[in-house]
């Protein structure tokens, strides 16, 4: 029987939530806090994430609700993981939601993605606030 994991992560950001979801969704602001690629918020839009020593990342949009949540599968054909954003007011800023499900952690490749993305995310989502605020 196959063993799912997901990581979960939530980050506060002093930021309106349509500047978090232009970091999400503008491909260049999303070079600077995490890769590159051709992200857009449309269902079906097919993009790649260039992720360094991990290779480029075949990716597809899987739902939006434009300001509120984006969801797209990740490493389609070797992790097929799916990542989803949600937003959510807080104040004058934002409240990110990160959820990064499917990871199988019956494979050699499942369990080292799982444990290195476990930490790499959250360093990850504190770089957005870097670059909203221009420091980056």
């Amino acid at each position: 029987m196959t063993e799912y994991a997901e990581i979960r992560c939530e980050q506060p950001l002093a930021h309106p939530p349509a500047a978090v979801w232009t970091a999400l969704t503008d491909p260049e602001l999303h070079a600077r806090w995490w890769a590159g690629g051709d992200v857009r918020p449309v269902v079906g839009h097919r993009f790649t994430l260039d992720m360094g020593d991990w290779g480029v990342q075949p990716c597809e949009v899987t739902a939006v609700e434009p300001g509120r949540l984006l969801s797209y599968r990740f490493a389609e054909g070797s992790l097929d993981t799916t990542i989803t954003w949600r937003l959510e007011q807080e104040g004058e800023g934002t409240r990110l939601f990160l959820e990064h499900t499917g990871f199988d952690l019956d494979t050699p490749a499942g369990k080292q993605a799982y444990r290195g993305m476990s930490v790499g995310w959250p360093q990850v989502l504190g770089r957005i606030d870097a670059v909203l605020a221009g420091r980056t």
